[in-house]
This record gives structure tokens, C-alpha cells and sequence, in this order.
């Protein structure tokens, strides 16, 4: 009996002494949230909110708040390069937040490259601005809302015994194939821009962009930070082919530039 109370003593003990190292596991580890990160920006503590909504990014995944959040902690740190490219990320994702554009085209006016000015059509224009209406997943739902009528529409148009009516209903479920369809192509441009990110921005103070993937090719431009470029040639690791607005081209080294 003795020997069985020392026993759960002794047991006791050491459950006692897992809870504590348990708890000060617990107490050690640190759960970010978007609120801290706020706070920290609040208070003007940018390095704390920077390295806090990076923390989210990396465990949460990607979102548009998240991102444009960064960016004005980067802005206002005077880290131009970063701000611009946590802009871009969070246009991405949401590209019709007018806050997001606001401050990327002033995070811009801040960098030593200025965007040239390159002429298009009317319409080109007014496509753009109008796929940004949307984010892709709202394409995506506007694209099955569009389908969902049309399918309402091919019913009414097979019960329906007036003519005049058929017709309306008709017209009605034409346009609504063009939308399902136009909704669908611009939702799959969208998802393409976020899987394969084409676009990137330069890093580095100054760098020398070459005619050829190598530090003895000719000098043809020099690109300074928060520069966005295309990039034209991926299949090099250490180098990237790469194009300008203007339609120059030429080829950087890799780690002078950071995907969008």
C-alpha cells in the first residue's frame, strides 16, 4: 500500500511538472493576428507590423487586406520597393479597391523610374478598367449566376407557347450565353495572372539590364527599384529576360527582381 501511494505521488509529480513546461510552451509562443499588426501600425512600431503581417501571409495565405496593409507599413517606413509590390499583390487579388490604386500610383511617384506613357486604343482601355471591376473569384460567380439564367431561360423558352414571349425570353438567354461565357474567359485571364505571375519588381537600388543573360553582355538600360517589368524568358534560373512598358528588352539577373 505504501509502496503504491509513492507511486501515484511520484506520478503526480511529473504530470504536474508536464502541465508547467506545457504551459510555459504555450506562454513562449506568440499567436499573431491581424489586429497586433494593426495596433503595431498604430503606434507607428512599422518594423514590428511589417514582420506581423508577413508572419499572417506565410501561415494564412495570400489575402488583398493583408497585403495592402503591408504595403502602407513599407510606404511609411520608406521602403518604396516593397510598398509597390505588396500594392500590385493586393490589386491582384482585389483589383477594383480604389484605396489599393491610390496608393500604388503614390508609392510610384516616389520611385527614381517613372511609368512611360505608352498610347492604346479607347477600347483596350475601357476593357481593362472593366475586367477590374471584378476579382476573379467574382467573375467566377458572375460567370454561374449568368448560367443559372440562362438554364431559367431555355426552361421558360420550352414550355412557353406565345410567341411574342418566346422571343423575349430568347433575346434574354443569348444574352445570357454571352455573359457565361465572357464572364468565364475573363475569370480564366485573372486566375492566369494569379498561378504563372508574369510580372515582377526590381529590388535593388539600380541594376544594369544586359543584351544578353550574362555580366559581359552589352549595357543597354539601367532599372532602379520599384521598377515593374514583364518578364519575357523564365527558363534561366539565375536570369530573366524582361520588358518594359516602352517594349524595351533585355536581361537582369534573378535576384534583383521579386515576383508579383
Amino acid at each position: 500500500m505504501k509502496r503504491f501511494l509513492i507511486y501515484i505521488c511520484m506520478l503526480a509529480c511529473a504530470t504536474a511538472n508536464l502541465c508547467a513546461q506545457a504551459t510555459t510552451f504555450s506562454d513562449s509562443t506568440v499567436v499573431y493576428n491581424k489586429a497586433m499588426a494593426d495596433s503595431a501600425y498604430a503606434t507607428a512600431d512599422y518594423a514590428t507590423a511589417i514582420y506581423i503581417y508577413e508572419q499572417l501571409l506565410a501561415t494564412e495565405g495570400e489575402a488583398a487586406s493583408v497585403y495592402y496593409n503591408l504595403g502602407n507599413a513599407y510606404y511609411k517606413s520608406g521602403d518604396i520597393a516593397h510598398a509597390i509590390l505588396n500594392y500590385e499583390r493586393a490589386l491582384l487579388l482585389d483589383p477594383s479597391n480604389g484605396d489599393t490604386q491610390f496608393n500604388l500610383e503614390l508609392a510610384r511617384s516616389k520611385a527614381v523610374d517613372k511609368n512611360a506613357v505608352v498610347s492604346e486604343l479607347f477600347f483596350v482601355r475601357w476593357f481593362r478598367d472593366f475586367v477590374s471591376i471584378l476579382s476573379v473569384d467574382g467573375w467566377a460567380k458572375c460567370g454561374i449566376l449568368c448560367f443559372i439564367i440562362l438554364i431559367l431561360c431555355l426552361t421558360l423558352f420550352i414550355f412557353n407557347k406565345k410567341s411574342k414571349t418566346k422571343k423575349i425570353i430568347f433575346i434574354f438567354a443569348l444574352l445570357s450565353l454571352v455573359c457565361t461565357v465572357l464572364a468565364n474567359v475573363i475569370a480564366s485571364s485573372q486566375k492566369d495572372k494569379l498561378v504563372y505571375r508574369e510580372s515582377a519588381i526590381v529590388m535593388e537600388p539600380s541594376v544594369t539590364v544586359r543584351s544578353t543573360p550574362s555580366t559581359s553582355g552589352t549595357e543597354l538600360f539601367i532599372l532602379h527599384e520599384g521598377k515593374k517589368i514583364t518578364i519575357k524568358d523564365d527558363s534561366m534560373k539565375e536570369w530573366k529576360e524582361i520588358e518594359i512598358e516602352d517594349g524595351n528588352i533585355g536581361w537582369l539577373p534573378a535576384s534583383a527582381i521579386e515576383r508579383i
